[in-house]
């Protein structure tokens, strides 16, 4: 099987570098940046590099992992060109307006919409390793959209890399990940914001920084391009659920400024209620 990987940074890398260890399946990388593109070679994440005129034309498989603007210009070109048995897959961040790029598309039926979730705070070729979707979970949404063939390839590609697939509608993602991934991300690009805004010194952040500031402020370490996109992409539901934080935050001050003690315990254990949740 020939499969391309449209955008070599920690997600496309690490599909391709998965992908690659596999017996039968021939991985190209196609990328914008010529750095990106040498290092995807001297990585071994790809057998070779490309460019998306050629691997539309040619490939069975083509994965689409660049920032979600992107992914929204591409996708209907790629469909346009590609040949009538090949399959294209993107795993961006946000779908809903990827999905309504296409949604009129003659060659609609040979896109698969996912969302691997998966990743680090890194970014770039450097940053891709084997094993990262391991035992992770993705989503495909609109998969009634899809034809039989592409739903099972994309389903055995996810698999081959050790992902477990839920389905779901583009709306229902979008609104789902605004508040379990999009807004932890503005929280902790804002927590880093405002750490630095606040303490000057540089070196007492450093000297200072115990686990709980190092894991909350983890995520501000994120490509901004990427997450710039997939803010705007996302604004609807990323601004109602800063609304709900931001009223959140609000109730603390309060407590807070005013010493309420029992209101804070309130407000504090009722967020524990979070470990119910996760350990489900």
């Amino acid at each position: 099987m020939k499969i391309a990987v449209v955008g070599l940074g920690l997600i496309g890398g690490s599909i391709a570098k998965d992908l690659k260890a596999q017996i039968n399946i021939d991985v190209t990388g196609v990328d914008n940046s010529a750095a990106h593109c040498e290092a995807a070679l001297d990585l071994g994440l790809v057998h070779r590099i490309s460019s998306i005129g050629e691997v539309a034309l040619d490939l069975d498989v083509i994965i689409l992992a660049t920032p979600v603007d992107v992914i929204e210009s591409l996708l209907p070109q790629i469909l346009s060109v590609v040949r009538e048995d090949a399959v294209v897959i993107d795993v961006g961040s946000t779908k809903s307006d990827i999905c309504n790029a296409i949604a009129d598309h003659p060659n609609r039926s040979q896109y698969v919409a996912a969302h691997p979730l998966a990743g680090t705070e890194f970014s770039g070729p450097e940053a891709a390793f084997k094993g990262l979707f391991n035992n992770a979970k993705n989503i495909i949404c609109d998969k009634e959209k899809s034809s039989d063939f592409a739903l099972e390839m994309a389903l055995q590609i996810f698999e081959s890399i050790g992902m477990t697939t839920n389905f779901m509608s583009a709306e229902e993602h979008d609104r789902h990940l605004a508040y379990v991934s999009h807004l932890s991300h503005v929280t902790s690009f804002s927590l880093g914001l405002t750490v630095l805004d606040i303490e000057k010194d540089e070196k007492q952040i450093f000297n200072l920084a115990s686990t709980g500031f190092k894991s909350t402020s983890r995520l501000a370490k994120s490509n901004p391009n990427t997450w710039a996109a997939i803010f705007g992409k996302n604004r609807k539901y990323v601004g109602e659920a800063l609304e709900g934080y931001i009223k959140t935050l609000t109730k603390f001050k309060t407590a807070i400024e005013s010493d309420d003690q029992e209101g804070m315990v309130k407000l504090m254990s009722d967020a524990n209620d979070i470990k119910r949740v996760l350990n489900q």
